[in-house]
């Protein structure tokens, strides 16, 4: 006999897990779908970002950080490390640790919002605005009915044609994150944000990094200014960056993989990698969803077409994060999945895209939200700048990391803030400041004006406000 549920969510990534709590809480009988396991086969909730993506990417992060340092940056603080080792398992072990406390952790909060969660497949049956019969192959099959539809199935990396991942030579970010011995020389083809984050983990544990992107300017979509301080302080820290390739035939062996491809000279060249990360975006993952039996509608990349609100084509179906159009952000993707929660409880949820944040976890980060000074200029729009180092901070010269600035846009007439951008240390904490300044239309100088705690890397933001109206009072 199928269970009835007002809302059915088929994936429990961000997007997903977010969106069935969120329905839980506004009164709604709710369900969760979704198909990941752990190592021993059971549920492993939280989709790429939890279990392939976000998580364990930050975690190998922040472990190699530690290593770098232990090597390279504790002499100056007067701490000598004698007999530095890496137990590389040990590392990949921790990550693994963090990845369960997420996955377990969402199964806590299904359990405490009294969300029903099955572990399998979800794939539409049929179904119309009356209601959708949905099939969900676990370890054993059952069929599941709702009123309302959430899909939030995610993406998968995408891979070079003719070249699929087989996760031992040739790596998406699956693999990228289990290598279980530093390569000596590692290939990554695709200079964004997977690119640049697990080029740089391998880089600090040993590996030389050559990063291939077909792209003539160093991550294209970041502020110019930012992009180009970033890509120095990258490149002096040891990452190969090669800008304007054309990449040509991959020929995987037993134990090596070669990339011929062309430099942005024209001249023709040969890498040979221990191990090659391709990075090179997403797709969405409609795979076996069965679109078709209900008559679901994809656009021509073969997104699910959905409106403002998330709707698709069919009453009482919706879809948010990877699988719709906009950002591939899991911050994203749980901001839609509590709006879309909202409306089919008749409220009117809000997402913001003009104020979503954007962050590489690379040291130093990188994060920024709303327009950069190019998009500006290209747009016509009359703006002032204002700019701080960190270096003359106080905090960070404490920490010993001063690379980098805060960048302010605001608008030249009104001085309401169009785009901050920062590099340098913590910038995936500060930019939130900036966040809610913007939701709430504030002018630079309402940031300049607050007080800041001293000594604090905050102040590089107040200082960059100040900047817009050339005031700084510490550069």
């Amino acid at each position: 006999m199928s269970k009835n549920f007002d809302v059915v969510v088929i994936g429990g990534g961000p997007g997903g897990y977010i969106a069935a709590i969120r329905a839980a809480q506004l009164g709604f009988n709710t369900a969760c779908i979704d198909e990941w396991k752990n190592d021993k086969g059971g549920p492993a909730p939280g989709g790429t970002c939890t279990n392939v993506g976000c998580i364990p990417s930050k975690a190998l992060l922040q472990s190699s950080e530690h290593f770098e340092h232990a090597g390279h940056g504790f002499a100056e603080h007067g701490i000598e490390v004698k007999g530095l080792n890496l137990d590389l398992g040990k590392m990949l072990g921790r990550k693994n640790t963090v990845v369960k406390q997420n996955n377990d952790g969402i199964l806590y909060l299904f359990k405490k919002n009294k969300v029903t969660f099955f572990h399998g497949r979800g794939s539409f049956a049929k179904g119309d605005a009356s209601g959708y019969e949905i099939k969900v192959a676990g370890a054993t099959e059952e069929s599941i009915t709702a009123k309302h539809v959430i899909i939030a199935t995610g993406s998968n990396a995408r891979a070079l044609p003719g070249t699929p991942f087989d996760e031992q030579l040739i790596l998406s970010n699956t693999g990228a994150l289990a290598i279980t011995e530093v390569p000596k020389k590692l290939g990554v083809i695709g200079a964004g944000v997977i690119g640049l984050e697990m080029g740089s983990v391998w880089r600090r544990l040993g590996a030389e990094v050559t990063v291939l992107e077909a792209l003539p300017a160093f991550l294209g979509a970041v502020d110019e200014q930012i992009a180009k301080e970033a890509q120095k302080l990258l490149t002096k820290q040891g990452l190969n960056v090669n800008l304007g390739v054309k990449i040509g035939e991959i020929k995987a062996g037993k134990k090596s993989v070669t990339v011929e491809y062309t430099d942005s000279k024209g001249a023709a060249q040969k890498g040979e990698f221990d191990k090659l990360i391709v990075s090179i975006g997403r797709t969405p993952n409609t795979i076996g969803l069965n679109a078709e039996a209900i008559g679901l509608k994809l656009d021509e990349r073969g997104f699910i077409a959905v409106d403002g609100d998330c709707k698709t084509n069919l009453a009482n179906v919706w879809a948010v994060g990877d699988v719709v159009r906009g950002p591939m952000l899991a911050h994203k993707a749980e901001e839609e999945g509590v709006a879309v929660a909202e409306r089919i409880a008749g409220q009117h949820g809000h997402v913001n895209f003009n104020t979503i944040p954007w962050v590489i976890y690379t040291s130093p980060e990188i994060a920024w939200v709303g327009k950069t000074e190019q998009q500006l200029k290209a747009d016509g729009v009359a703006y002032k700048a204002g700019t701080f180092p960190f270096l003359a901070n106080g905090r960070a010269r404490a920490l010993g990391d001063t690379s980098g600035m805060v960048k302010f846009l605001a608008d030249a007439k009104t001085d309401e803030i169009l785009g901050v951008h920062i590099v340098g240390p913590m910038a995936s904490e500060l930019i939130s400041e900036a966040v809610v300044a913007m939701e709430f239309r504030a002018s630079a100088e309402d940031i300049a004006r607050i007080c800041h705690a001293h000594p604090s890397l905050s102040e590089a933001t107040k200082e960059a406000a100040l900047a817009v109206d050339k005031r700084a009072l510490n550069f």
